[in-house]
């Protein structure tokens, strides 16, 4: 006993230590969890609160856009009336000026002409117009008044028909044709005014109308980027309450894991102390008693009285067995077939007491018996049912953080392989980039090399041509006066060679080289256009080179621009990829110290649920069994 208690005890001690280690793994890591999940929450508060403050500002610069729009669009509207309105009321006044105008003039034209039938008829429609004074129209009435022919009889009619009428009345025009005049002048005037006023009024609407235009394009774009801004902030906002839903949750149930954790884990320790403090005490209880035992008070007296005991035991066992009937050994070896049948070490431990002890003792034996198969199963159905529900809740636990930790590593996959892409296109465009600096470079360097040295080639050219031309025109002039030379000539009938005479120029005279075929005037004339030539052709190549170098300047600015651009779309999308990346390592982090949690809790429930040997279903079949049998073995034995 003393050694298996201290086996006991030191197996103990190990198997808490395990225990404690897992306790302060567990918590420190919960720990480091709770308190990333308290840094996110605030982060992602102070996301939300700042979407919030956006959103709202956004919305009332928006309204304010609304406003001006509608401010805009309603006095474009009233500005467009107004304008049709004047528009109106000028050509209707434009129009009764012009016939005012007109019938003044056609009045005019017949008193200038003495027409008193048609002046009568032209001056009444001049006085019915809209714009006729009315001291006019007096005039006018009175002037018709005075000069209105009397209508003749049918008889005067008939006689001016055959003889004509003298003149009774004068007609009297002149003070009627001065005052038609100025009224004439008057409306041409007002109507010039007019059109002046409304030309004024037309430029001053196109005007406005081109503001206020401008004006509702300007707000209409910015409050449409500002509510494409304000929907981001919106959707931010919204992702941000996601996850900080989640966060909480997640640190609720590590908080809540931690705090079970921790009051199982201090319980399991105070366990433990008084679990040890026992045993030691009773290794030190048990070695007590050894050395009593071993003392010779108690070793000697066996020696001396146990054997005589033992005589008298058998004696009882004898008189115990003699007192056995053969239903109790019937029921003894009915128990010991059933427990061999169904391998049960109680049941053969039974049939052996029941075979040896005293019927009474026997039944009560197996009534505890029965009690205690009935306590057990009870207890180990709630055990079992606690076991179903740890073992599925972890189950569960471990598939979804399985879950979450592939779908994580996949994401963070990409993630790198992504970067991993930008960063080689990001340092294949900044090499194309460099590369494109340096050719600019050398094109810019190349280029200038090339238009110093057509310069030079062109004025030297030039340079030359002024050179020959001045050759050319000193030796025309001497072949021209050699040409005209004759006082070296001499008569070819008197000439005479001596014998072994040289050869000598003939007697003609000396005309120079310039008539030869090769001669220095061709040969300088030949020059003369060649440096022509030299600086015509540097000049088009200086020009193509020029047109050239800018055409590609033009194509590598715009190449360079379009690639550094981007290039910085590229950084941009790597940073974010990487902040991405961080955050998904740390969730992928995190998640796999929950699961490897879970599978350390499923190590712990193995000894108590899973590596019990016979499965609960076959324990259970097998305990109904033996109650069953027992039952049959006390229905046996009341029929004795």
């Amino acid at each position: 006993m003393k050694d298996k208690g201290k086996k006991e005890m030191e197996a103990e001690q190990v198997q808490f230590g395990k225990f404690d280690q897992f306790c302060e793994m567990t918590l420190a890591d919960k720990g480091r969890s709770i308190s990333d999940a308290s840094d996110k929450i605030e982060t992602l508060e102070a996301d939300i609160q700042q979407a919030i403050s956006e959103a709202e500002r956004l919305t009332n610069e928006i309204a304010a856009h609304e406003g001006d729009i509608q401010s805009a669009t309603t006095e474009k509207t009233e500005a467009t009336a107004l304008r049709e309105k004047e528009r109106g009321e000028f050509q209707t006044t434009l129009q009764d000026y012009t016939e005012s105008v007109d019938a003044i003039g056609r009045a005019l034209k017949a008193l200038k002409e003495e027409d008193k039938k048609t002046s009568f008829v032209q001056l009444t429609a001049a006085k019915s117009m809209k714009l006729m004074p009315s001291e006019a129209v007096d005039s006018i009435d009175a002037y018709l008044n005075a000069n209105k022919p009397s209508k003749p009889s049918f008889i005067t009619q008939k006689t001016a028909a055959t003889k004509p009428e003298p003149k009774t009345y004068e007609f009297q025009s002149g003070a009627a044709i001065t005052m038609l005049e100025t009224l004439a002048d008057k409306f041409v005037d007002e109507r010039n005014k007019l059109e002046q006023e409304e030309q004024a009024k037309r430029h001053a609407f196109e005007l406005l109308a081109q503001q206020l235009t401008a004006q509702l394009a300007q707000s209409k774009k910015e409050k449409a980027e500002k509510e494409q801004f304000k929907a981001k902030k919106l959707q931010s906002k919204a992702s941000s309450e996601g996850d900080l839903a989640e966060t909480k949750a997640d640190k609720e149930a590590d908080e809540k894991y931690s705090a079970d954790l921790k009051a199982t884990c201090k319980k399991k320790a105070a366990a433990f102390q008084e679990r040890q403090k026992t045993r030691q005490e009773e290794i030190e209880a048990v070695s007590k008693a050894q050395e009593i035992i071993s003392s010779g008070s108690v070793a000697g007296k066996a020696e001396k009285h146990l054997p005589s005991l033992l005589q008298k035991g058998a004696a009882l066992a004898f008189l115990r067995s003699e007192s056995h009937s053969p239903k109790q050994d019937q029921v003894a070896r009915f128990l010991q077939q059933r427990a061999t049948a169904l391998n049960s070490r109680m049941l053969s431990a039974l049939a052996v007491r029941v075979g040896a002890d005293p019927l009474a003792k026997v039944k009560q034996m197996i009534q505890q018996l029965l009690t205690k198969l009935n306590d057990q199963a009870k207890e180990e159905a709630t055990k079992n049912n606690w076991c179903v529900t740890e073992l599925s809740t972890n189950k569960a636990t471990r598939e979804e953080k399985t879950d979450t930790s592939d779908s994580l590593q996949s994401e963070i996959d990409t993630l790198k392989a992504s970067i991993a892409k930008l960063m080689d296109e990001s340092t294949t465009l900044s090499k194309e980039i460099s590369e494109l600096d340096s050719a600019m470079a050398s094109a810019t360097d190349l280029r200038e090399k090339e238009e110093a040295k057509n310069k030079v080639a062109v004025a030297d050219a030039k340079e030359a041509q002024e050179a020959v031309a001045q050759a050319l025109t000193v030796l025309k002039e001497f072949y021209a006066k050699a040409a005209g030379a004759t006082s070296f000539v001499q008569a070819s009938s008197a000439s005479t060679v001596a014998h072994g005479q040289p050869e000598i120029f003939g007697d003609e005279a000396y005309t120079g080289m310039g008539g030869d075929s090769g001669g220095v005037l061709g040969l300088l004339e030949v020059i003369e256009s060649d440096f022509a030539r030299l600086e015509a052709e540097t000049t088009a190549a200086e020009e193509a080179g020029k047109k050239e170098y800018e055409e590609f300047m033009d194509d590598s600015k715009a190449d360079k621009a379009t690639k550094e651009t981007t290039l910085k779309q590229k950084t941009t999308k790597k940073n974010t990829a990487a902040q991405e990346l961080s955050t998904r390592q740390s969730d992928l982090e995190g998640t796999q110290k929950e699961l490897e949690a879970a599978n350390a809790y499923l190590e712990k429930l193995r000894p108590e649920c899973i590596d019990t040997g016979k499965s609960y279903a076959e324990r259970k079949a097998q305990r109904e069994q033996e109650i069953k049998d027992l039952k049959e073995a006390v229905e046996m034995l009341e029929n004795l």
